[in-house]
């Protein structure tokens, strides 16, 4: 089984700060580092390291191959991903004394996906394969309908979040992975409770993977509710978190792991990342987090 993972590729700029900059205000930074970033690129970091087959689907420009060798040397297939003359996407991210992050994105070459290249990359899927996107690329309609048409599961992370396109959508989407802010969003409500409510009621058989932050994370599906526990430890950045989970939980979800299990692991894998600096560079091994889960549960 493979993952196909429609997803941006991003360089990050990242700097270490101690508050975010308000309106007016020049303030410097006390760390910066330049990484390898974007959603999807560390989502599929975070599968490869997770014993998963991934190949990653996207753009760059061709002024930045060395990009590819870096997801390379991590596991990724990256031979469908286009390198063209647009800017490679980027971000500009800073991390503030309580971990917290803030980002601006610029979409470069994340934006320049084509019909022709979705469908070349679709029709090579097998009948088990899956399909990963979150929304830092275009033609997300384009890229779920060619999947669904060809049989596939979809798993969708609609980050940022687009409510109109999720709805317009939900109906094509075996995975929903989103946060509790997402989630919010998406129904308009002021709490994670009603949320999950009104996902249980409108769609009951859609597999529902809600995110918490410091609170763990909920498994929703059929009526079954699972709900599992972050680990506590002494975060230091954020960044590359909630990619580091979901491709732990993809991984051990295409695995066929039990629930909680993959859960466990995703958070344990969760709770590594933010213990390092940087994205790609702090998602963790699939041994490192077995090791870490070995020492932490009781």
């Amino acid at each position: 089984m493979t993952i196909f993972n429609f997803g941006s590729i991003n360089i990050d700029h990242v700097y270490q700060v101690a508050h975010f900059v308000r309106p007016g205000e020049t303030l410097t930074s006390n760390h910066y580092q330049k990484i390898l970033g974007g959603k999807g690129a560390n989502q599929s970091i975070a599968l490869a390291k997770a014993n998963c087959d991934v190949v990653h689907v996207g753009a760059i420009s061709t002024q930045d191959r060395d990009l590819l060798t870096q997801m390379s040397d991590d596991g990724v297939n990256v031979s469908q991903v286009a390198l063209i003359e647009q800017p490679t996407g980027h971000a500009i991210i800073q991390v503030n004394q309580q971990a917290e992050n803030a980002i601006v994105l610029f979409a470069g070459a994340n934006h320049c996906l084509t019909p022709i290249q979705i469908e070349q990359v679709i029709s090579q899927a097998k009948d088990d394969d899956w399909v990963l996107l979150q929304n830092e690329t275009n033609h997300i309609d384009t890229i779920i309908n060619a999947a669904k048409t060809r049989g596939l599961t979809v798993v969708y992370n609609p980050a940022p979040m687009d409510k109109a396109l999720v709805e317009r959508q939900i109906a094509n989407i075996d995975i929903l992975i989103v946060n509790e802010v997402e989630a919010m969003d998406l129904f308009a409500v002021a709490s994670v409770e009603l949320a999950q409510q009104r996902l249980q009621q409108e769609y009951p058989d859609l597999t529902v993977i809600m995110t918490l932050g410091a609170q763990g994370v909920r498994y929703l599906n059929a009526g079954v509710v699972i709900e599992v526990s972050a680990y506590q430890v002494d975060a230091v950045d954020t960044t590359a978190a909630g990619d580091t989970f979901i491709g732990f939980c993809l991984a051990g979800l295409m695995a066929k792991f039990e629930i909680k299990t993959v859960l466990k692991q995703a958070c344990a894998a969760s709770a590594l990342c933010v213990t390092r600096h940087g994205a790609s560079t702090a998602i963790p091994t699939f041994e490192q987090v077995v090791t870490f889960g070995a020492q932490n549960d009781t």
